[in-house]
């Protein structure tokens, strides 16, 4: 069963890596604020598992779960800023 999880964990990372380097660029920053929604209920979906995981690893698993959405969020949320800042008028 283990054998199992590896695999599609190695499909979905390959067909991820493949779908995000089709997108054009004039599509990133929509597909970015989507993608931090998803990293938020990928957040709420760890918590949940932290909090009724049994055992260390279940635990650290989910830990690294929550900083790796963290980080896509935060990062993802300052893009989108800086690219929305990109249209604002200059200030004289």
């Amino acid at each position: 069963m283990d054998f199992y999880f590896l695999f599609v964990f190695v499909i979905a990372s390959l067909l991820g890596f493949e779908l995000i380097n089709k997108v054009p660029p004039t599509l990133h920053t929509p597909l970015m604020s989507g993608s931090n929604a998803i990293s938020g209920i990928t957040v709420v979906g760890a918590l949940i598992c932290a909090e009724n995981g049994n055992g260390f690893l279940a635990g650290a698993v989910a830990f690294l779960a929550i900083v790796f959405a963290m980080i896509n969020v935060v990062g993802g949320y300052m893009v989108t800023d800086r690219m929305l800042g990109s249209f604002k008028r200059k200030e004289k």
